[in-house]
């Protein structure tokens, strides 16, 4: 087996941001997937998969994906809509989770994204890189590790400015 797979705790991370709004606030915006090409560095569209119009657990999204100069789509299905506390999804179907957990703070909401190879993600990413797996996998955590920071700081200033418009209306 690969250091991949004995390794998988390498593949994952989380992070948390302070936001000035309350849990509701963040909540309705980041589980407005229409709107995670205005946030996210790779992920630069995304929408729901029909039937599917809103964040469920058993709802399916469709992501499109830029990065390197390559574009690709991806599905995922929704695991976790627990309003306003947890929005989490997995990438085709079990490979990698990613979530956001929304926690009342003293000065509004702490908000922590978190991404993860799941056990199950290996063999399938191993199917579609073959021997080139462990790079492409380097390459996407690289891309999470740099992108989640982003990611919450963007989601935090949108978030303040539709707080702060609401309050001068």
């Amino acid at each position: 087996m690969t250091q991949i797979a004995r390794d998988h705790v390498y593949y994952s991370h989380s992070e948390s941001i302070q936001i000035d709004a309350t849990p509701q606030q963040v909540w309705d915006v980041v589980t407005r997937i229409e709107r995670t090409g205005e946030w996210s560095p790779v992920c630069r569209a995304a929408w729901w998969k029909e039937p599917a119009t809103g964040p469920e657990v058993g709802a399916w999204f469709i992501g499109r994906n830029e990065a390197d100069g390559k574009v690709w789509e991806t599905e995922s299905l929704v695991v976790v809509a627990e309003e306003p506390a947890e929005f989490a999804w997995m990438v085709m179907g079990n490979a990698v989770r990613w979530g956001f957990t929304l926690a009342p703070a003293k000065s509004g909401t702490t908000l922590t994204e978190s991404w993860a190879v799941q056990p199950e993600g290996f063999p399938t990413f191993r199917e579609i890189f073959g021997d080139e797996v462990e790079a492409k996998l380097e390459v996407r955590r690289d891309a999470a590790l740099s992108g989640i920071p982003a990611t919450l700081r963007a989601i935090k200033q949108i978030v303040e400015a539709q707080s702060s418009a609401l309050i001068e209306s």
